[in-house]
């Protein structure tokens, strides 16, 4: 399944820097706002231990690990829901996108402008966070007027279940709340599913620290992450020239040097797992001689939604899914021990997978 996190900020922030180490492509990077004019995209594999040793207990000969993408989308200014800079070719990027992720700049270097003079990370924050806003309720006003008149001449139910919920929405919008603290329920999200809300997603804010900072933060960081933690937003500090510099580095060469930093996992590597999480996001997997493969999906899907992430016709056709888990087959040191331990399962249609299932999924189409 594909699914996208766009990484904004504000000009000079170091977002192309990160990009080009999580890609490991030479994306444009320069010292001046927007470098980056098209939304530039890449592929990340997602860091897994269970994908080595399932390889190495099956000898495939293919591995495949999960995957999903990371957009870098042009610099933001304040105005941009006005048209300022890239305007709304910024803000129809980060519409297609599943969750954002911010880049904040938490380092002093005089070398590298700041767009507004001096750095300070919560007013870059809030200049982005009111873009947002601001366009978000842009498409909210335009819808309400399209159909207000409508709802309240026919008395259409639906229509006027939407009304209600757009103007529930457009006065936390003024009063410059985000979507995503409104606690909507599913039923409402389908509602608004259409207009791709961009304050509904999920934010991250990677706190962008000087080489020297990246194990202890710094005065910057500790006031984002205080503000994030009063928004239920997460918080990740990275050093993204350092990122660029590890990207560089075969495993072995990266786990030394991070050894050396005294790092258990690179910033970029915690940066990914955390917006797998934000995302909501599990792995199952699918193993045999030809074969080991790691599946993305979103927790709370039941077997046969998952068995169609492979292929429409499993979804279809499905019979039944045989389960075991990753920790069951470590345990038992084989799959033939897990069958023989009682571990091995078969599940039907209602079946909610759960992260680290090993799956081979029976269909009739």
């Amino acid at each position: 399944m594909s699914l996208t996190a766009g990484i904004v900020g504000l000009p000079n922030v170091g977002k192309s820097t990160l990009f080009n180490a999580i890609t490991k492509k030479n994306i444009l990077a320069a010292n001046y706002p927007f470098a980056t004019i098209d939304p530039n995209v890449g592929v990340v594999t997602v860091p897994d231990k269970r994908v080595e040793v399932l390889e190495n207990m099956y000898t495939p000969e293919r591995t495949i690990p999960t995957t999903y993408e990371f957009t870098d989308i042009a610099g933001l200014v304040k105005g941009a829901s006005n048209g300022e800079g890239l305007g709304n070719k910024f803000l129809s990027h980060i519409r297609e996108v599943d969750a954002v992720v911010e880049v904040v700049r938490c380092f002093e270097d005089e070398n590298i402008i700041h767009v507004d003079g001096n750095v300070d990370p919560i007013r870059d924050i809030e200049v982005i966070n009111v873009e947002l806003v601001l366009s978000d309720l842009e498409i909210v006003d335009s819808r309400i007027n399209k159909i207000g008149k409508k709802a309240m001449t026919t008395k259409n139910k639906d229509d006027i279940k939407e009304i209600e919920l757009l103007e529930r929405i457009k006065k936390a919008l003024e009063e410059n709340i985000p979507v995503r603290k409104l606690g909507l329920d599913d039923e409402e999200k389908k509602i608004i599913s259409s207009f791709n809300l961009i304050t509904l997603k999920p934010i991250i804010y990677a706190l962008n620290v000087g080489e020297d900072e990246v194990t202890t933060g710094n005065e910057y960081t500790k006031k984002v992450i205080e503000y994030a933690q009063k928004e239920e937003s997460e918080t990740v500090i990275i050093c993204a020239k350092l990122e660029s510099e590890l990207s560089e580095l075969n495993d072995d060469e990266k786990n030394e040097f991070l050894k050396e930093l005294g790092i258990n996992e690179s910033g970029l590597d915690s940066l990914i797992h955390k917006t797998y999480k934000l995302l909501g996001l599990a792995t199952f997997f699918t193993v045999g001689t030809d074969e080991v493969r790691a599946w993305t999906f979103r927790k709370g899907m039941k077997a046969p939604e998952c068995a169609g992430i492979i292929h429409s016709d499993f979804e279809r056709g499905f019979i039944k899914a045989e389960v075991m888990s990753y920790d069951d087959l470590i345990a038992a040191g084989s799959e033939l021990k897990v069958r023989e331990n009682g571990k091995f399962r078969i599940e039907g249609k209602e079946y909610i997978m759960q992260d680290g299932d090993i799956c081979h999924f029976r269909f009739n189409v």
